[in-house]
């Protein structure tokens, strides 16, 4: 069975390896710039399962999303997954960016949202929640102090058992604007 820091560099570098490729991202109103950051959060993970699978198929080969959390690795691993990025493809700032970590609330679709949800799932033996993000290089905002709160809020206001912080950093990605990546992980701990 893969651990979690496992998967949490691997996904880093399927992330990378999307970026290389320029995928780019379109909304109802415009195109935006090539590179992985600016895309969707589910097109990005999507992008990153299909690479994993291609790549590592003995590791990878039922990384399959699910309904009822963002991917599943066989019955080993429930994952549920955040993008961040505190600016947007123009570079631009994007106020509400932290509310996808932060809002500490049942039923929310934020991380601390997805935690909850996961202490109350049967789904798999084990559970994650995971933290992917870009800044600029050097970082403008760092992602780090929205990553500290996350961390306190689950553990010392809703006390979620969260296992250590698994992290993933990666640069030199195509965007002028998302030119680094950091992949943050969790288990997260039935009570």
């Amino acid at each position: 069975m893969l651990e979690l820091n496992e998967i949490v560099h691997d996904l880093a570098t399927a992330l990378k390896a999307v970026d290389a490729t320029g995928p780019v991202g379109r909304s109802k109103t415009r195109t935006y710039q090539p590179g992985v950051g600016p895309l969707t959060e589910a097109a990005a993970l999507q992008a990153a399962y299909s690479y994993l699978a291609q790549t590592h198929p003995d590791r990878y080969r039922t990384c399959a999303p699910r309904e009822l959390c963002d991917m599943t690795l066989e019955d080993d691993w429930a994952l549920e997954a955040k993008l961040i990025r505190p600016f947007g493809d123009n570079g631009k700032p994007a106020e509400h960016w932290s509310e996808n970590v932060l809002h500490p609330y049942p039923g929310n679709i934020s991380s601390i949202g997805d935690c909850l949800k996961l202490v109350a799932s049967k789904l798999c033996k084990r559970k994650a929640a995971i933290v992917f993000g870009y800044e600029h290089t050097p970082a403008i905002v760092s992602l780090e102090p929205a990553v500290q709160s996350f961390e306190l809020i689950a553990r010392n206001v809703l006390g979620i058992a969260l296992g250590a912080r698994q992290h993933a950093f990666t640069s030199g990605l195509i965007h002028p604007v998302h030119q680094q990546l950091h992949v943050y992980g969790w288990e997260v701990h039935s009570t």
